[in-house]
């Protein structure tokens, strides 16, 4: 069975910001939190998805690094943190938070893109298949 609420642990980690904010949003009426079945307070999962996605155009990094315009819709903006590179590819890791995105290229475009730790890029995915899974969540 798929989680519909999240206690205010699982949501300010889902949403990328401490106990203390969710706690405080809740009080400043920005989402609301009920009482689950073991008293704890939790917040439904459809309105901790509305709240994810404000937040995300709320972005300062949307502000702060522009997006250049293209088809795929699934961009992730980040910071290189490691470029190995072989005769013929390159593999270049970036970092986007709490998640690490590796993409695989030819040594001539990473070389091309000046692309060494520490340079901010964006990640653009562009995909037919996308896997969801659902994690093993304890009670």
């Amino acid at each position: 069975m798929a989680v519909t609420q999240f206690t205010v642990r699982e949501a300010a980690a889902l949403l990328g910001v401490s106990d203390d904010t969710v706690r405080r949003w809740a009080e400043g009426g920005r989402l609301v939190l009920v009482a689950g079945p073991n008293g704890r307070a939790h917040v439904d999962g459809a309105e901790l998805a509305s709240l994810a996605q404000e937040l995300a155009t709320e972005s300062a990094l949307g502000e702060a690094f522009g997006a250049s315009r293209a088809s795929a819709r699934n961009r992730i903006t980040g910071i290189v943190t490691r470029v190995i590179k072989d005769g013929v590819m390159a593999q270049v890791e970036l970092q986007a938070g709490p998640f690490r995105i590796v993409s695989l290229m030819s040594r001539e475009a990473a070389d091309e893109l000046e692309l060494e730790p520490g340079t901010l890029a964006t990640a653009s995915v562009k995909a037919t298949t996308v896997v969801i899974e659902l994690p093993e969540v304890g009670t």
